[in-house]
């Protein structure tokens, strides 16, 4: 009989495989992308995903929306709001006021450790709710609005 690869159990490898890389480093925050999954261990999209979706069940770690999946620590908290309501927290944490300029979207990607097209989505719904002014190509987007409570929570 030959010795070849058994593709039901890929999956469950390539979860023990980041599992592993997971407990090696404390510091890692985000699972790698399932194009360096694919790659680096020869599967599709699918057995990539499936590998993600083992660690979800075991807790290890979540999908988060326009970013790579988390890895979930016990005891260590993570704000998992939308992007736009973390950023629109920015105005009152820092006491911009109307007319104020705000970060721009590559500061603002780099702080929250996201692209910056999801930055820009995200900035596009706070313009749409009337929070921000301007922005665009070579514009200064500006505070419109200081968000109440009830619209961050």
């Amino acid at each position: 009989m030959s010795q070849q690869a058994n593709p039901r159990g890929t999956f469950l490898k390539i979860a023990d495989s980041v599992r592993k890389q997971i407990e090696d480093d404390p510091t890692m925050t985000e699972l790698p992308s399932l194009g360096e999954i694919m790659r680096d261990h020869k599967v599709s999209r699918g057995v990539a995903l499936r590998a993600f979706g083992v660690l979800r069940q075991e807790g290890v770690a979540e999908p988060a929306p326009g970013e790579r999946w988390r890895v979930v620590r016990s005891g260590v908290r993570v704000d998992r709001r939308p992007l736009d309501h973390q950023i629109a927290d920015i105005i009152t944490a820092e006491g911009l006021e109307v007319g104020e300029a705000f970060p721009s979207a590559t500061a603002l990607a780099e702080r929250f450790g996201v692209s910056r097209p999801t930055v820009t989505k995200a900035l596009e719904k706070l313009e749409t709710a009337g929070v921000l002014a301007g922005g665009g190509q070579g514009r200064v987007r500006t505070v419109r609005a200081v968000p109440t409570r009830e619209e961050r929570s």
